[in-house]
């Protein structure tokens, strides 16, 4: 049988823990600082949200997606041109050169719905009434309607017939629709 004597010296000890623990926050604190300023930098790439294409189209599936990015983030989709299809219509209180293009957004499964869109405004008047089906390419500006609002500065507009699909999903699962909450 072998017998180890092993002796501790406890200053020794307490400064190689100190300096291995001290060396971990070193690297910890470097580590979170890159990981803080990377993700700076990606910051100003564009949403996944849209296709990175040079004028993006917006579908059904998607449509709500945008809508709801560029609400929220005017700036990251300020110059980006996009096409899409609604219907117009009108509010009191815009120009005469602006309208909405609008779809119905089903909010419940019993086909319930609201309708969304975007700002557009036209270098002249537009000749469609309400309720007419139009497509349009736009580049996407920062305006004013009741604060900061995306408008699509409209650069084509044709008429179109009624689509198959003519109404669009929200965004995702965590949409609360603000029409049904009495």
């Amino acid at each position: 049988m072998f017998i180890y004597n092993v002796k501790i010296n406890g200053s020794k000890t307490f400064k190689y823990f100190f300096a291995v623990i001290v060396v971990l926050v070193i690297i910890i604190v470097g580590i979170v600082t890159f990981k803080v300023f990377h993700g700076a930098n990606n910051s100003f790439e564009k949403s996944s949200c849209t296709p990175q294409n040079p004028i993006s189209k917006l579908t059904t599936q998607n449509y709500a997606s945008v809508l709801k990015a560029v609400h929220e983030n005017i700036d990251d989709y300020v110059g980006n041109k996009i096409s899409f299809s609604g219907y117009v219509y009108r509010v009191k209180d815009l120009k005469d050169n602006q309208f909405v293009l609008a779809r119905d957004m089903l909010i419940s499964s019993d086909f319930q719905s609201v309708i969304v869109g975007f700002l557009c405004e036209c270098k002249d008047k537009l000749e469609f009434a309400d309720y007419t089906w139009v497509e349009i390419t736009g580049e996407i500006i920062k305006g004013d309607y009741h604060g900061d609002m995306p408008i699509v500065k409209i650069t084509e507009i044709k008429k179109i017939n009624k689509p198959n699909e003519e109404f669009v999903y929200p965004p995702d699962e965590s949409y609360i629709p603000t029409s049904g909450i009495i």
